[in-house]
């Protein structure tokens, strides 16, 4: 066994053990209500600087996008390449399945047919059969003036529902400004605004595209939106954990 195995199998372990030591009763509440969720502290501050110091570093990732150039922004992000970091790999791994669960019953609600494993290997043998092989996990940098455009991460035909973004800097000492944005497109509607509060080593879930609001005659779907504000000072950096492969 290599050492590179020994610290995925820990990376793994610890990444299991620190989500299931969430309160996933009230994560999954508050994603049926808002579409969003914050899991407080999900890395420490010695693993946030661990993660965002990987950003020079280029042969950690398969591709570096300068948001300006295409229109998305200002600031810039870099697409991990496999293999991913050990404790990145391990979150993705052990997040999929509780997020499964909840992807499959908001397609029940919205009346999708498709149905989500619940192992993420088997998810990504779906996204490689399609054609998805390129690994969408990302480390995303920002400077004073930059923002993130309102999108979605949508990456080919299938696509997963939910994502993770994590703040790998402190708000008010590493950076001012910089919020994480999620905007929901209703029906006949003004569309609602959330601005979700985090913290360093704060994981927010949320939805890719689509989720249902139970209304009147049944559920409904509404299409979401997410972004992150002006930044005012300093530096920002997050990690993006993104279920499904792309193009």
């Amino acid at each position: 066994m290599t050492i590179h195995s020994l610290n995925t199998k820990r990376a793994s372990r610890s990444a299991e053990s620190r989500v299931a030591a969430q309160d996933w009763r009230a994560l999954v509440s508050e994603l049926n209500a808002q579409g969003c969720a914050v899991m407080p502290g999900l890395l420490s501050p010695e693993e946030c600087a661990e993660i965002a110091s990987l950003y020079p570093h280029e042969e950690h990732f398969r591709s570096h996008v300068v948001m300006a150039r295409h229109g998305f922004g200002k600031g810039e992000y870099r697409y991990f390449r496999y293999p991913l970091p050990d404790l990145i790999e391990g979150l993705r791994t052990a997040l999929y399945p509780r997020l499964a669960t909840v992807a499959n019953d908001w397609n029940e609600k919205m009346g999708a047919a498709l149905r989500y494993p619940a192992d993420h290997a088997a998810f990504l043998k779906r996204c490689h059969d399609e054609g998805q092989t390129k690994p969408t996990p990302l480390l995303l940098q920002y400077g004073p003036g930059d923002f993130n455009c309102l999108h979605q991460d949508l990456y080919g035909a299938l696509a997963f529902p939910l994502q993770v973004a994590i703040l790998l800097s402190e708000p008010g000492e590493d950076f001012t400004g910089g919020e994480f944005v999620l905007t929901e497109q209703r029906p006949r509607m003004q569309s609602r605004a959330e601005v979700v509060p985090l913290k360093r080593g704060d994981a927010v879930i949320f939805a890719v595209h689509n989720r249902p609001v139970q209304g009147t005659k049944g559920h409904y779907r509404v299409n979401l939106r997410h972004g992150v504000s002006r930044l005012r000072s300093g530096q920002r950096h997050t990690v993006g954990i993104i279920f499904h492969d792309a193009k």
